[in-house]
């Protein structure tokens, strides 16, 4: 395949992409079909498919643009902060911008999303790729912060702070307070918390405690 005919490929699955994620907001993503993408589109129907299996397919590759967004916006706050409740904050909190253009239509898509069978769930093998993308985000906000951690919940701590972030989402979903005023609130409460009961676990006396959270979290992982 030529470069021209790549860039041409890569142009319309761009086009694809970016018209599907606007009926989803406009039409709710149960209503959208393939066929309307496909004619709102301009290309044809087998072409859609050509690109992206499935509605499914394309909600994955929201996953991964989204994802690749945050993280560029990522990169600038981490290499500027240290402090460990500055890295985390500034993390969730890009998330909310980026994902804003995306809140209308986040109820409707949250209902498929959250059946445990269905691909588009975060915790689903076919979403692993962008799951794994976002605990390296928090690998990297605890990496390299000022918070210093028994090795063994240094570890896990990343994958703990993903689960933390998709509990703000579930709440992000079903705010409807001006500018999401109540999640930012609970990103600003729960990330000095959580920095306060992580510094805790310094002391001699707690280390059986982080022990046995370790643990729990070992023994639930698949």
């Amino acid at each position: 395949m030529t470069d021209s005919a790549t860039a041409k490929g890569e142009q319309t699955r761009e086009l694809i992409l970016s018209t599907a994620l606007r009926l989803f907001r406009e039409q709710g993503y149960g209503k959208t079909t393939m066929r309307a993408i496909a004619t709102e589109a301009g290309v044809s129907v087998g072409n859609a498919y050509y690109y992206f299996g499935s509605k499914e397919h394309l909600m994955q590759a929201y996953y991964d643009h989204l994802q690749a967004q945050h993280q560029e916006v990522v990169d600038t706050i981490l290499a500027e902060e240290k402090v460990f409740t500055r890295r985390l904050g500034g993390v969730l909190h890009s998330w909310l911008e980026v994902a804003r253009p995306y809140h209308e239509f986040a109820g409707t898509f949250f209902k498929t999303a959250a059946e445990p069978t269905s691909p588009l769930s975060p915790f689903s093998e076919q979403s692993k790729p962008a799951r794994e993308a976002s605990v390296a985000v928090f690998r990297q906000v605890v990496d390299g912060s000022d918070l210093k951690l028994p090795a063994e919940l240094k570890a896990e701590l990343p994958e703990l702070l993903w689960l933390m972030q998709m509990g703000i989402v579930l709440f992000w979903v079903h705010d409807d307070s001006q500018d999401l005023r109540r999640t930012r609130a609970l990103i600003d409460r729960s990330v000095p918390l959580v920095d306060r009961l992580l510094r805790l676990t310094r002391i001699p006396g707690v280390r059986g405690v982080v022990n046995d959270i370790v643990g729990l979290v070992r023994s639930v992982k698949p």
